[in-house]
């Protein structure tokens, strides 16, 4: 007789099926970053590809067959696997001594497979992190530290400010405004700082406010003077004085209360369905009735960016006309397969996308939906292929493919269930336009990133396509449009000329047309400060500096 079939649900799988090496790269491409080496980036390249395999590595030489391990790099995590099994430790890499957060999870927490991760933020690993004395890394967190205490400051700095105020108080650890910085850069792969807007702006994550808060503890607190040598042995607590303590009790209770606060049952979850799904064909009232035959709670309104988005609406408001919503941290955008053709070849694809990732929202999902046969599109099927997989890989969207209209929107009931099982009993509160959100700050618990949120005039107005714009912003979205610029590129590349009558300026200066190819070549890019290379400083300098019609 057969066993009977044993019914139940899903075990999740672990976070990380690597912690081991994971571990390991980081603090390889930390320790190279803070000695300003360039390996960081060869451990930054190993650690990204380790990061995207889904199954666990028994020994250095089987990652091998990931992309960015060379036979150096895998005898290196051999040898330190090697050491750590010698010193008592597991002798599995990608086993680890701590339960993982799915395991830990709550039934509730288990979801299907194909949707995204709806996970609670996790802590980061910075617990055992503790920067050296007079080092960057130190300098730069009490300085974020000092500027939020302050009652009169913005809780953040510019680059500028950092590099001035280190100039002043710890002149050796500061590099020229022009030059990497890779204490900076190292705070920002630990998520200790968080970077916003343009120009960028850095501020304290929850987790670098509890480590700097330990820092100033042990620097004797009297002025935050990063300079100066601590006065108790870093396992001790120190004596707080009182002008300090008044300083800190001043600034806490000078923090402005947030517009928005929503408490358990005092708010629902609602879909808002953007209104351009809802007219046109008949396909659109079709998503429509979908909805409604699954009983999904939902509103029609104008989205300026994305298609769908989900917002916690207040139940008991004090104008009923008027009632306070706060976006939730996840948007999606759905693409018919002739739709995605033609948003291809005229562009909105790019544009579409660049928008969605500066919409505030952290959780983005690429919804595809097929429609007839792939040999009846516009473009190769193959074509289509590359575009999606690129989206999901590159531009780190989460994509979902669907049969057809009915299962799109047994996809989006089944994405609303999730969001109300994820903030049940949460308390959410508004926050201004650039303050992190979980998404980008990667905190723990207590306080909760995940329920600081936007409220949707706020989401809704700062996505607006057509608003008005500045000269640096209208610059921006025409360097985009260049083949092979990507908006990191763009952005460094306005912040060294924020006008094209600066650009042109400085190519007038060159002294000959080789000079002006090689003008831009050198612009530092992205998080790891690439050059922008010859071949882009090529046609930029074709493009700008060229009196007759290009050919």
């Amino acid at each position: 007789m057969e066993a009977p079939v044993r019914l139940g649900r899903k075990r999740p799988l672990p976070v990380c099926p690597n912690p081991l090496f994971v571990r390991w790269l980081t603090e390889w491409r930390d320790e190279a970053a803070s000695r300003g080496r360039r390996t960081q980036f060869v451990f930054q390249k190993a650690l990204r590809s380790l990061r995207r395999y889904p199954l666990p590595l028994r020994s250095g030489k089987e990652a091998k067959i990931l992309l960015h391990f060379g036979d150096g790099l895998c005898q290196m995590l051999d040898h330190r696997l090697q050491q750590h099994q010698s010193s008592g430790g597991d002798h599995a890499p990608g086993s680890s001594g701590a339960k993982s957060p799915a395991q830990e999870g709550t039934p509730a927490a288990v979801q299907d497979s194909s949707t995204p991760v709806l996970a609670q933020p996790k802590a980061g690993g910075s617990g055992s992190y503790w920067p050296a004395r007079n080092s960057g890394a130190r300098t730069v967190l009490l300085l974020l530290y000092r500027e939020r205490l302050n009652p009169g400051g913005h809780s953040f700095l510019t680059k500028e400010e950092l590099l001035q105020r280190c100039a002043q108080e710890a002149p050796g650890v500061a590099p020229g405004s022009a030059r990497p910085w890779p204490a900076l850069r190292s705070l920002l792969n630990r998520n200790l700082v968080l970077r916003t807007h343009q120009p960028p702006r850095y501020s304290l994550t929850p987790e670098g406010l509890e480590l700097a808060q330990k820092l100033a503890k042990s620097e004797g607190l009297s002025s935050l003077n990063v300079g100066i040598e601590p006065e108790d042995p870093l396992g001790e607590e120190s004596e707080v004085p009182r002008s300090f303590s008044a300083e800190l009790g001043t600034s806490e209770g000078g923090v402005q209360q947030p517009q928005l606060e929503l408490r358990p049952g005092e708010y629902k979850v609602l879909l808002c369905v953007d209104v351009g799904e809802t007219k046109g064909a008949g396909h659109r009232s079709e998503l429509i009735r979908q909805l409604q035959r699954l009983h999904v709670t939902h509103t029609v309104r104008k989205l300026h960016v994305g298609d769908f988005v989900w917002v916690a609406q207040e139940t008991r408001p004090r104008d009923p006309a008027k009632p306070g919503e706060l976006v939730l941290d996840h948007i999606v955008e759905r693409k018919r397969q002739d739709d995605l053709c033609s948003s291809i070849i005229d562009g909105r694809f790019r544009e579409q996308k660049f928008r969605l990732k500066r919409c505030g929202l952290g959780h983005r999902v690429y919804l595809v939906e097929q429609h007839g046969s792939v040999h009846n599109l516009s473009l190769p099927e193959s074509t289509l292929l590359q575009a999606v997989t690129n989206t999901q890989v590159i531009d780190g969207f989460f994509v979902k493919h669907t049969a057809d209209i009915k299962e799109s929107a047994a996809y989006l009931a089944l994405l609303t269930r999730g969001l109300e099982r994820l903030y049940q009993g949460q308390t959410l509160r508004s926050r201004p336009w650039g303050i992190p959100g979980d998404p980008e700050s990667g905190a723990g618990p207590s306080p909760n990133p995940l329920c600081s949120l936007l409220t949707f005039k706020d989401f809704n107005t700062g996505a607006i396509k057509n608003k008005a714009q500045s000269v640096r912003e209208v610059f921006a979205r025409q360097l985009v449009q260049v083949r092979g610029m990507s908006g990191e590129k763009a952005a460094a590349l306005v912040d060294r000329y924020s006008t094209p009558a600066s650009l042109l300026a400085a190519y007038d200066a060159c002294a000959t047309p080789k000079e002006q190819e090689m003008l831009l070549s050198t612009v530092k890019c992205g998080r790891l400060q690439r050059n922008l290379g010859p071949a882009l400083s090529r046609t930029l300098a074709q493009l700008y500096c060229s009196y007759s019609p290009l050919t």
